[in-house]
């Protein structure tokens, strides 16, 4: 009996797998998606779209975060493009809307972070890669560790042999 509770199970998460969790193909609905999202100002972003079986026409797409329209040309069953977010961009949400030829539209979401970005990095010391002798003192100095120890070594290791 619990084994056929168990081929039941199996058989309706494959059901369910076969037929009901398919993604639905490429052009079969209007959508939009902004990559990367949230994108930092001044970045480009890629834009990617359906027009619901009709993406063999170019589509448009407007949108303050970037500032105005941008084409959209068919690629791959998609129709797809670019825009640049201004570096003066402020900060926040940002409506982006697709407007297909056939009158279809689909919006998404696109939100700008506007942080500050360090000009150069931290001051963190000298270290081995410093400009200077810093560098040189390091390598001699090691080099020279280098040959103590393997002149240390050969030495003990002849006094060993004598003495046995």
């Amino acid at each position: 009996m619990r084994g056929h509770r168990v081929l039941a199970m199996l058989a309706l998460v494959a059901a369910f797998v076969l037929f009901g969790g398919a993604p639905a193909s490429a052009g079969e609905h209007t959508f939009i998606e902004v990559t990367p999202n949230p994108a930092q100002s001044g970045t480009r972003v890629d834009i990617r779209a359906s027009c619901d079986k009709d993406n063999n026409r170019r589509a448009t797409v407007h949108s303050d975060a970037f500032g105005g329209q941008v084409f959209l040309q068919p690629n791959n069953g998609f129709l797809t493009g670019h825009a640049t977010i201004p570096g003066s961009k402020g900060p926040g949400d940002y409506r982006v809307e697709l407007r297909c030829d056939n009158n279809k539209t689909a919006n998404t979401t696109l939100t700008v972070l506007n942080m500050s970005q360090p000009t150069k990095g931290p001051a963190t010391g000298g270290g081995g890669t410093a400009v200077g002798r810093t560098g040189s003192y390091l390598l001699i100095g090691g080099v020279v560790a280098a040959a103590l120890a393997v002149g240390f070594g050969f030495f003990g290791n002849r006094r060993t042999g004598n003495g046995a």
